[in-house]
């Protein structure tokens, strides 16, 4: 019992025994960490910028096109409406089955328009996103930086561990524009 105590004293010593600094800077000298704020990548950089500049030309001319077909809908059903007192019911039933396929038609030329933009989209993401994590490796490399977080991902981060800047300048030097491929095709 005596044993135990002694021992369970000697334990609570230790824990109140200050580690010797240069044990811990040993230790983390070899980890250097930097943070990267991907929200002002995404905002700030010219690909992105780029990127949402052709999307939104591309979405503008699919709405407009859209439109288009729509109102030729709007105006077939308000003659087939129209029509409807004039024709007999088997011919009614028939110009109801043709229009509502014309219907069909155009819902999915418009769920076809989203998949395309958002494909081409995805795309121009993807080669930005490969050039970033390029110059990404080679700044952390160059720095030799063990360990690079989001900023989003952080509680507080000394402006001296953002290398935001940098991997920004780095992008718009090496990708000042990305060409969307073209979603109607």
């Amino acid at each position: 019992m005596k044993k135990l105590l002694s021992l369970l004293a000697l334990m609570g010593l230790l824990s109140f025994t200050p580690v010797n600094g240069a044990i811990t800077q040993e230790a983390s000298a070899g980890i250097k960490i930097a943070i990267i704020d991907i929200n002002v990548i995404l905002r700030d950089a010219a690909a992105f910028k780029s990127i949402r500049q052709q999307i939104g030309a591309y979405r503008d001319t699919f709405q407009n096109e859209i439109q288009t077909e729509e109102e030729t809908l709007r105006k077939g059903n308000q003659e087939l409406a129209r029509q409807r007192t004039l024709l007999s019911a088997e011919v009614f039933a028939e110009k109801r089955q043709e229009f509502e396929a014309k219907v069909v038609t155009v819902q999915r030329l418009v769920q076809q328009r989203k998949q395309n933009l958002d494909k081409s989209q995805a795309e121009a993401m993807g080669q930005i996103q490969d050039v970033l994590n390029v110059i990404v490796t080679a700044i952390s490399e160059e720095q030799n930086i063990s360990l690079i977080l989001r900023k989003d991902q952080t509680i507080l981060a000394t402006a001296p561990l953002q290398i935001t800047n940098l991997v920004l300048e780095r992008l718009d030097a090496k990708m000042p524009t990305i060409v969307v491929s073209d979603p109607s095709k």
